[in-house]
């Protein structure tokens, strides 16, 4: 038990909050709008990619970083680094996760089968971005928002604009929420040759850009919203979310940066659990999500 817990800290399982509930809000697009019959296999099969792909993300990158994250007084305690797992064994777990996302994905249709392994270089991919670019941030959202589009491709084996504008809401919401998070190691990246938006542009420059990416995160959740006709539960999922997205750049400041590790991750996964459910919960009531498919 004691070394499941060190692996579900590892890969912080806690943060599947972020990208699961869009998958969810992908899946439950493609059964509304397409009158697919509701498959408990399938759901268990999309749930099973999303926790094999995210394992094989983590893991690869904390062993990728296994000597950044030493070196880094705010990483230093992380599994690896202190010793509680091992550089072979992190790297076996991520190879054996990978190898689950590459089998399970295969058995549900040919996209499915196509794109996984392009699925799988973007989210492993992104842990050396780090070391080239400072829009590792955007990298990463790119990594997340692949979470609806793949679980409406699992239903249907096309690919539609509605997913792909909720990717969109994910890949800036994220590349936006991680460049204030990265606030907490800009001396430590710009001192050893590692980029980020903070390292390059200074933490202040670096919350305007943040700002700056999620206000096009609050133009697709409207842009959604009028694209898919969405009524009222949508308007409520879409408020609060928005006002949990500003409430970040009031609290999360250069100045401020000692109150990220304690609430940040709350504030994101409320955001993500909230908003996403409103979709749903606005799709299952009927209004105008059905017949947008392409």
């Amino acid at each position: 038990m004691t070394s499941v817990k060190k692996y579900f800290s590892l890969v912080k399982f806690s943060h599947t909050v972020f990208a699961m509930p869009f998958a969810l809000a992908g899946y439950a697009y493609a059964l509304v709008g397409t009158e697919a019959p509701f498959r408990w296999a399938l759901l268990v099969q999309i749930v099973l990619c999303m926790v094999f792909a995210r394992n094989a993300a983590m893991g690869f990158n904390r062993w990728a970083d296994r000597r950044i994250d030493a070196g880094n007084p705010r990483t230093a305690g992380r599994e690896i680094p202190a010793g509680e797992i091992s550089p072979r064994a992190a790297l076996l777990f991520t190879v054996a996760n990978a190898a689950g996302f590459l089998i399970v994905a295969a058995t549900i249709n040919r996209l499915t089968l196509l794109l996984s392994p392009v699925a799988l270089f973007v989210i492993m991919g992104y842990s050396y971005t780090k070391r080239f670019t400072a829009w590792s941030h955007l990298v990463l959202g790119v990594a997340l928002a692949i979470a609806p589009v793949g679980a409406y491709i699992a239903v249907t084996g096309t690919i539609a604009v509605v997913p792909m504008l909720i990717a969109g809401i994910v890949m800036t919401w994220v590349g936006g929420f991680d460049i204030l998070y990265s606030l907490q190691d800009a001396e430590y990246d710009r001192e050893n040759g590692l980029h980020s938006v903070p390292a390059r542009f200074s933490p202040t420059g670096a919350v305007w850009i943040s700002l700056a990416i999620h206000l096009v995160t609050v133009y697709t959740v409207i842009l959604l919203g009028r694209y898919a006709h969405a009524g009222t539960l949508y308007l409520v999922g879409g408020a609060v979310f928005i006002t949990l997205l500003a409430l970040q750049h009031i609290v999360f400041l250069p100045s401020r940066t000692s109150r990220i590790a304690a609430s940040f991750g709350l504030i994101n996964g409320l955001s993500s659990i909230v908003f996403a459910a409103c979709m749903v919960a606005d799709m299952v009531c009927g209004y105008g999500w059905t017949g947008l498919i392409m």
